[in-house]
C-alpha cells in the first residue's frame, strides 16, 4: 500500500463490525486520488482482506501503477 500511495493513490481498507455481525462482506478496499482518472474508484466489499487484494490488485495493475508482489 506504500507503493501505491508513493504514487499518489490513496487506499482505504475498512472492516465494518455490522457487516460482520450479519456475516456479509465486512471488509472493504477502495482506491482513489488524482493518478486515477475521476470516473475511476477501484473499490470491492469481500469477506476476507485477500480477496479485497485479489480483486483490486490485479485492476490496479491494468491501470499501470506498481508495487510489490
Amino acid at each position: 500500500m506504500e507503493a501505491l500511495a508513493e504514487q499518489g493513490v490513496t487506499v482505504l481498507f475498512k472492516a465494518d463490525a455490522e457487516r460482520m455481525a450479519e456475516r456479509g462482506k465486512p471488509w472493504t478496499f477502495v482506491a482513489s486520488g488524482a493518478p486515477l482518472r475521476e470516473d475511476v474508484l477501484v473499490r470491492t466489499d469481500a469477506v476476507f482482506v485477500e480477496q479485497c487484494l485479489a480483486v483490486c490488485l490485479p485492476r490496479l495493475r491494468e491501470l499501470g501503477f506498481s508495487f510489490p508482489e
